[in-house]
């Protein structure tokens, strides 16, 4: 019989600073592991096939779609998926770790209704959408189209926080990372 640890899911819209947290908790509590989504993308700056991404062909992504090895997927963008694999929770799972997500909106919603009492899913919140511009041009990583396709995302995707377990502001990173700790570390405690 497989074992079965908790999911920690945060989602939030791009530049909402849902990585960074997720870096401060990986850091904080030695119970956690990331979870790393495959992604038909290519690498971006210094981006490391299966230590940031499992970078895979669309036709292999597919094939594996076809073969049920997805917990769950989402055609993000035109053309780009991005998924968890059951064998990646499963692999955390086996060494008696939990699971912690960084996954976009739609695809945290879809882990959280799948585990119920075993996730805990968390929307991180940015100040205002025009804050989330900012850090997202800031960025200098996007082109402008690629740009406006992330803010049209964002300005959908705001709409789903109130589906999440708890929706953590982020208005001042620090704040947010100790707060994230308090929540995680809580719901890590509590028996299921």
């Amino acid at each position: 019989m497989s074992t079965q640890g908790k999911l920690i899911i945060f989602s939030a819209p791009s530049g909402a600073g849902k990585t960074t947290i997720v870096r401060h908790l990986l850091k904080e509590i030695p119970d956690l592991e990331f979870s790393i989504s495959a992604t038909t993308r290519q690498p971006r700056g210094d981006e490391r096939d299966e230590k940031d991404y499992y970078f895979i062909s669309k036709e292999d992504f597919l094939h594996r779609i076809a073969k049920k090895q997805f917990v769950e997927f989402e055609e993000v963008y035109s053309g780009t998926f991005y998924g968890t694999l059951r064998s990646e929770i499963q692999r955390i799972w086996d060494k008696g770790k939990h699971v912690i997500f960084d996954i976009d909106v739609e695809g945290g919603l879809h882990l959280k209704r799948k585990y119920e009492e075993h996730a805990l899913a968390i929307f991180v919140q940015p100040p205002s959408l025009e804050v989330l511009k900012k850090r997202l041009t800031g960025r200098g990583t996007d082109s402008a189209e690629k740009l406006a396709e992330r803010f049209v995302k964002a300005e959908k995707e705001l709409n789903y926080a109130p589906q999440f377990d708890i929706i953590l502001k982020n208005h001042e990173l620090e704040t947010a990372c100790a707060e994230a700790k308090v929540l995680v570390t809580d719901f890590l405690k509590k028996d299921i």
